[in-house]
């Protein structure tokens, strides 16, 4: 069995915004991620799917609840030190790749500013031989690297935040919705460059984002997010043949088909959290129902999914 890089265990993230207002972005979620995988992070916007993402990697302390990085707890108490070694096996690719990037600094900089912080060369020239080395590696060229962020392209910026994320040799990548901001002919470009480099590096990726079909190209099993509650857990391929949570159905029936006449006849599936009325002692948790396939519900529901769905 694969080995466990990353454990969060009943993470919550809660911002007070005044009295008595209290938003749960995060709301009690636990879900490991294997070495070597990508774990898609799906769901509608504002349903917290960037806030996990900016907890694990703490940018936000956490409210409750645990992220364990290689049996380690990121949000425990650290020296500056150990701080600064995480930082190193945990790297961020933003959204947005117009404002990620410092419009005053050059390419290089940008890209050699992990470098620079933990050491990792002892000249100039070795230096530049890195920046030219992460730029090939990303699609550029090293005629690039002296020029500034908004010379580039959308696609092009995104490369260079990637490669700027690849210059510590991180072990684990939050990719936060990469791609949402790029042309669709440069989005596939951006998630083959992904792959390619997660086969070439060993690397595991928590990948973000609200575009379905592109989250099952890329990823090994896929979460879905509903306000703050992760309500299934599934393969790819599983998740998109048997959807079994009835937002995760909904979802699905929303990406558009490319045959126009069975566009035109196929029925959307609306989602109502109401239709569900729990008991007041009906006890809601991630159950699994089939092998590696989990679905947050009442243990009634379980007994229903497990009939329909088990052999």
């Amino acid at each position: 069995m694969a080995e466990k890089l990353l454990e969060i265990k009943n993470l919550k993230q809660h911002f007070n915004v005044g009295r008595p207002n209290m938003v749960k972005a995060v709301d009690g979620i636990t879900f490991d991620i294997y070495k070597g995988e990508t774990l898609g992070l799906v769901g509608e916007s504002g349903c917290g799917k960037s806030t996990t993402g900016r907890t694990i990697i703490r940018l936000y302390d956490a409210t409750d609840g645990q992220v364990l990085f290689e049996g380690e707890d990121v949000h425990g108490k650290k020296s500056a030190k150990e701080l600064k070694k995480f930082n190193r096996k945990m790297q961020m690719i933003f959204q947005d790749p117009y404002a990620s990037l410092n419009p005053r600094m050059t390419v290089a900089d940008i890209i050699a500013e992990g470098i620079d912080i933990h050491g990792l060369v002892k000249s100039k020239k070795e230096r530049m031989e890195r920046v030219y080395e992460l730029l090939d590696t990303v699609g550029l060229n090293k005629e690039h690297a002296n020029r500034y962020p908004h010379e580039f392209s959308g696609g092009q910026r995104q490369r260079i935040g990637i490669a700027r994320a690849l210059a510590v040799d991180p072990d684990f990548i939050i990719a936060d919705e990469p791609i949402s901001a790029l042309d669709v002919s440069i989005q596939a470009q951006v998630v083959n460059l992904m792959k390619k480099l997660q086969r070439e590096k060993g690397l595991t990726y928590l990948f973000i984002a609200h575009d379905l079909s592109m989250v099952k190209y890329i990823s090994d099993r896929i979460g879905v997010m509903y306000f703050g509650k992760l309500v299934e857990l599934a393969p790819a391929e599983d998740l998109y043949n048997n959807p079994m949570h009835p937002y995760t159905q909904s979802l699905l029936s929303a990406i558009p088909l490319p045959d126009p006449e069975t566009e035109r006849s196929r029925r959307r599936k609306s989602y109502d959290p109401a239709v569900h009325n729990y008991a007041d002692n009906e006890k809601l948790e991630m159950r699994e129902i089939t092998p590696g396939h989990f679905v947050y519900c009442s243990e009634k529901e379980y007994n229903e999914l497990k009939a329909k769905y088990a052999k």
